[in-house]
């Protein structure tokens, strides 16, 4: 067999604002049903991204995800990344809908994470491993994006920086993104608190 495509059909509240959404990072719609049942279809390039109403869905609770696998996780997040400051003045990194930022795991590969609305996951892999990591502190970097960018535990991954951070010696190279790293990871985790209501 060859040329075979694959598509996921993943869960969402209201098609309008999960296909606004992907249409601010580029995606174009290429079909849209109401009834009998709310369906769209987005499209970006070879990517294919389906999507069913159903009104019962809770974003905070979903567990649905995908993977797209890509030669480089660069541009296309830089293209994500200037939809969202088009559109809200800045990356969404913490709440629903947000986005994390290219990051290499400990599994060796580097990918990026845009939660949508619907709470679902893209995970946006590159193709190829990278090399391993040569210090405490990159794997340490490594370590809390599997645990953040992967898993969606920011509090894991913040406690794994600030552990290496009180070890470093303050003149290694990866200094300077482990302490952005760790400052975004607090962004997020105080941007997913609850807020009180009134």
């Amino acid at each position: 067999m060859a040329n075979e495509l694959t598509i996921p059909l993943l869960p969402c509240r209201d098609i309008d604002e999960i296909a606004s959404f992907y249409e601010m990072l580029g995606f174009s719609i290429t079909y849209r049903q109401t009834r009998p049942n709310p369906y769209v279809c987005m499209r970006l390039e070879d990517i294919n991204l389906h999507f069913y109403g159903m009104d019962v869905h809770v974003p905070e609770q979903s567990h649905s995800t995908c993977v797209v696998i890509v030669e480089d996780t660069g541009p296309l997040y830089d293209d994500f990344a200037a939809g969202m400051r088009a559109v809200h003045g800045k990356v969404l990194i913490s709440g629903i809908p947000r986005m994390t930022r290219p990051r290499l795991r400990n599994d060796r590969y580097t990918g990026f994470a845009v939660v949508d609305p619907a709470g679902n996951w893209i995970r946006i892999n590159k193709a190829t491993q990278e090399p391993e990591a040569q210090t405490k502190l990159a794997r340490a970097m490594e370590n809390a994006a599997r645990q953040a960018d992967a898993r969606g535990d920011e509090r894991q991954a913040l406690k794994i920086l600030e552990g290496a951070l009180k070890q470093a010696g303050g003149s290694e190279p990866e200094l300077p993104d482990v302490q952005a790293y760790r400052d975004e990871l607090i962004e997020r985790i105080s941007g997913a608190e609850p807020r009180p209501t009134a």
